[in-house]
Order: C-alpha cells, then structure tokens, then sequence
C-alpha cells in the first residue's frame, strides 16, 4: 500500500523503475515462478527470488514508501527483484499472501 493507504497498481509499480531495462526485468520476475517465502504484513511485502547465484536474493519492501532491500548485487534502486516483488503484490498475486 501507498502513504494513502491503496494498493499501488502495476503502472504504479513500472514507473519507479529506474530505467527501461530495469522495467522490462522487473515484469520478467512478476510470475510466482522464481519467488519463494514470500508474504506481507503492516505495510511490508518479502520473499526471495531464484537467480544466477547459489542462494535465493532476499528482496523486502516497505509499501508506503517505497523502499527497498535486497542482497542481489545491483546497484539501481529498485532493482528488478523489488519491481517483480511489486508487480505480484500489486496484482494481488496469491504467491505473496498477505
């Protein structure tokens, strides 16, 4: 949810992409496919997301503000894994269960 209180909308999502690639990457990673553990709570949504690495990233977002955590090694904000995380939650995706 935003400061107001709603669910941000997937164009919500897409627009605090920082960059054309990361928009793309984002509605790559918004599929329950490659997210494990994911839920949200208070304003909070989390989960980790199969990528190139051994281990899962660990990606968690604060909905009002947004703002974003993950231990993938990109340097933009958000990074995709944040967007697709967005982009479930938004589409009230049942992969992240509230």
């Amino acid at each position: 949810m935003n400061a107001t209180g709603t669910r941000r909308t997937a164009e919500q999502v897409r627009a605090l992409a920082p960059d054309e690639a990361s928009r793309r990457a984002g509605d790559g990673l918004a599929a329950p496919g490659p997210w494990s553990g994911a839920g949200g709570r208070d304003g909070v949504v989390w989960g980790q997301c199969a990528g190139s690495g051994r281990t899962p990233y660990r990606t968690v977002v604060d909905t009002a503000g947004p703002a974003y955590a993950c231990t993938c090694p990109s340097r933009r904000s958000p990074c995709k894994h944040a967007l697709g995380l967005l982009l479930l939650w938004a589409a009230g995706d049942p992969a992240v269960p509230d």
